[in-house]
């Protein structure tokens, strides 16, 4: 964590705001009878009702947060959801990506949610906006919108929701998940703090692997898409205290919650544009840009290197745990950071190639430039990695 922030402990401590939408003009009587229980509810009521009526929030991304988010927003009576989505669903989204199933396979992600939602809650109305989140179309996506919900897993996309909230002034919730431990806040610029204030800037490319890279426990997704969604109808509603000015931190393996408060930085740049946020968090370092340019081999062009008994040394750069889900034959196990702190230099042959590999070629592009810089000027890597090889040679292999 690398923002304003300070342990913070106390109840009562999160910040009230007035409700965020106006009420609906009423509520139908079949809709008395599936609100019923939130009706009863002194401080939702029929007119806290009406405002989750007469809301409209985005949820970017219907994976592992904006599964349960938007099926419990669904299910609480928010009027109208937009999705934005461009993924296709895969098995190994399953575990976790509860609102899609075994028949959803293959379909686009965004299309099985507006399904599931439908059956969840006919009352409700999905917009889909079937494309990647990007800087010439969020504001654009944003602005018929009174709440944003975040549960993207990848720095650029974080920033770029935020900043498109802060130029429009609305409020979002957002969540992140990791193995077992999962975080959870609201930011609203006007109000508050925004994002920055927690990350100033992002961390340097490579040093927090992503979900697809460092696993995440299912129930997790539960865990935190839940409290995103009692953020939210508060947020509607106007009832309780937020998360407006705190960070949630929630650890599975010890069943243990805290939060730190978030301070707004006084001296903070102003957002005033929306900017190139790939190049800004640096996805990929130019050093490994640079190395991955021209040293880069295919799936086929490393079997043909097998198939001619080419002399060269496979090194996968992955974790050992990675290892034992799928390799591929002839590799050898050296996991990135050994490679990037020059521990395991020594181990390198300097009488053949070295051919790195990873799970896609990210992490193996990282050490291919650090092979480059300790004098291995021949060494490549192979794009796509193993799980190209899984999908273009050696089809009988599992993919994770």
């Amino acid at each position: 964590m690398t923002g304003n922030t300070s342990p913070q402990g106390a109840a009562g401590s999160g910040t009230a705001l007035p409700p965020l939408v106006e009420p609906a003009a009423e509520l139908t009587k079949d809709e008395v009878a599936r609100y019923s229980r939130h009706l009863i509810i002194p401080d939702v009521g029929m007119e806290g009702q009406k405002r989750l009526k007469n809301a409209k929030v985005l949820v970017i991304g219907a994976g592992g947060l904006g599964s349960p988010a938007l099926m419990y927003l669904a299910a609480a009576g928010v009027g109208t959801l937009g999705i934005v989505e461009f993924d296709e669903v895969d098995e190994s989204n399953l575990h976790r990506q509860v609102i899609h199933g075994q028949s959803d396979l293959g379909r686009s992600k965004a299309e099985s949610a507006r399904d599931s939602i439908a059956d969840v809650n006919p009352f409700v109305r999905v917009n889909l906006h079937q494309t990647h989140l990007t800087s010439d179309n969020a504001l654009g996506i944003f602005e018929d919108y009174d709440l944003i919900l975040d549960g993207t897993d990848n720095f650029a996309t974080r920033y770029l929701v935020n900043d498109a909230a802060v130029l429009q002034g609305k409020p979002y919730v957002w969540g992140s998940i990791f193995r077992f431990e999962g975080q959870a806040s609201v930011f609203w610029d006007t109000h508050g703090p925004n994002y920055r204030d927690l990350y100033p800037e992002p961390p340097p490319p490579g040093m927090v692997p992503s979900c697809a890279e460092g696993g995440v426990l299912g129930v997790l997704c539960a865990s935190i898409g839940s409290i995103m969604v009692n953020e939210a109808i508060k947020l509607i509603t106007g009832i309780g205290e937020t998360l407006l000015g705190r960070l949630m931190i929630y650890d599975a393996l010890e069943m243990s919650y805290r939060t730190v408060k978030i301070r707004k930085d006084p001296n903070a740049d102003e957002v005033t544009e929306l900017i190139d946020y790939e190049t800004f968090c640096g996805v990929v370092s130019d050093d490994a840009q640079q190395a991955a340019a021209d040293s880069t081999i295919t799936p086929q062009e490393l079997k043909d290197k097998f198939d001619s008994e080419e002399k060269f040394e496979l090194i996968d750069v992955r974790e050992p745990h990675e290892y034992e889900i799928v390799r591929i034959d002839g590799s050898k196990l050296i996991p990135k950071d050994r490679i990037l702190s020059g521990e395991a230099l020594a181990e390198l042959p300097q009488d053949r190639q070295i051919v790195l590999h990873c799970k896609s070629g990210g992490r193996s592009a990282e050490a291919l430039s650090a092979l480059h810089k300790a004098g291995f000027s021949d060494a490549v890597h192979v794009g796509g990695g193993v799980l190209g090889w899984a999908n273009q040679v050696d089809t009988d292999l599992p993919t994770y």
